[in-house]
């Protein structure tokens, strides 16, 4: 590769810590403005990773640097008006961080404007880089536990936040296998927020995936969380949860264990890093195919606003989903989901500086 892409940065949040990163770490990026509307924030980031750029206004960042990559780092609804705008300015590629927005029409605004610009859309599934999960697709692939016949994920405080990677999961190990349809069953009687947008207090979910096997979603109502899947085959299961697997196949006995690459840099070990270097390499025409590319994370869309859909109408609902608006949201406003218990509150208050309790005023 040539001389280092040169990245910006919305948002200098928990994520974007994250995202900064894995950009540091890699040789061939070099992040070289930073935008956030809160100073204090802002300057603490960019004191961090050597910021030199600092901007309030994200839009006049990207109208003043000339941008090979920008990182989408902000709260859940603001991902598909920042993405559009970014997309406009014309960068090689936009990284938004997960769930990709808060609706399938957001989603798919979000993947028109980077076609139309010929800008790349990758989104935040970072786990897809996790060597676990990169060996539980191979097992699968391989025929190692036979044909997957049932998957079941566990998460908690809300489906699009943990949940997002877990659906993400279940496709990615089936070689990102489309879905036929999905049935719903969702619980909202308090006013609950996630990053500034409703969430549903308990759900699940039932997916039949196009192979014929039938993925299951739940969350808040186990107790168990699993960012992955346990996942029964014809002839044996694994369960992976993060980055850890262990698998039984009817040619060997008990449990076998896979022993993960070295991590670093905590809970997410290097897949932020890794991510990086693979956004680099598609740019570079190293590789044809991102493995977090857009239209995998607006799959992942499609399947949680489909559990929505099918709880607000009662029924199984067949893909691809024709409903654009988040139905979640629909479905309170119908009153279809009454809030008996009013009073609202976000899960993620605690991160706002300031006065403030959400940042989407």
């Amino acid at each position: 590769m040539a001389e280092k892409y040169r990245v910006g940065i919305i948002a200098s949040g928990r994520i974007a810590r994250e995202h900064g990163r894995g950009w540091s770490e890699c040789e061939h990026t070099q992040i070289v403005a930073l935008a956030d509307s809160h100073p204090e924030a802002r300057e603490e980031y960019a004191a961090q990773f050597q910021v030199p750029a600092q901007y309030a206004d994200y839009r006049e960042m990207l109208e003043r640097e000339d941008l090979d990559i920008v990182s989408v780092c902000s709260w859940d609804a603001q991902h598909a008006e920042m993405t559009i705008a970014a997309a406009a300015r014309k960068p090689q590629v936009v990284l938004c961080e997960k769930p990709m927005a808060c609706s399938l029409g957001e989603g798919e605004a979000m993947a028109v404007a980077c076609k139309r610009n010929d800008v790349k859309l990758a989104i935040g599934h970072q786990r897809r880089f996790f060597s676990c999960w990169e060996e539980a697709r191979r097992l699968v692939a391989e025929g190692a536990i036979g044909e997957v016949r049932r998957l079941w994920s566990g998460v908690r405080m809300g489906m699009m936040n943990t949940g997002t990677h877990s659906i993400d999961f279940q496709r990615y190990v089936m070689s990102d296998s489309g879905a036929d349809w999905v049935m719903g069953a969702v619980e909202r009687v308090t006013d609950r927020h996630l990053f500034g947008h409703r969430i549903e207090d308990r759900c699940s979910g039932m997916i039949r995936y196009a192979n014929g096997a039938i993925g299951v979603i739940e969350n808040d109502l186990s107790g168990q969380y699993v960012v992955g899947a346990s996942v029964v085959g014809s002839e044996g299961l694994m369960e992976v949860n993060g980055n850890r697997l262990r698998y039984l196949t009817s040619k060997a006995a008990g449990w076998q264990e896979f022993e993960p690459r070295e991590q670093a840099g905590g809970g997410y070990g290097d897949a932020f890093v890794l991510q990086a270097y693979g956004i680099c390499a598609w740019l570079a025409g190293e590789v044809e195919e991102y493995r977090g590319e857009g239209a995998q994370g607006l799959a992942a869309l499609e399947l949680m606003m489909a559990v929505y859909e099918s709880a607000r109408r009662h029924e199984r609902v067949d893909l691809p989903l024709k409903t654009k608006v988040n139905p979640l949201d629909l479905g309170v406003e119908e009153g279809v989901f009454p809030v008996t218990r009013p009073g609202w509150y976000d899960e993620r208050s605690f991160l706002v500086r300031g006065e403030g309790m959400t940042w989407i005023e």
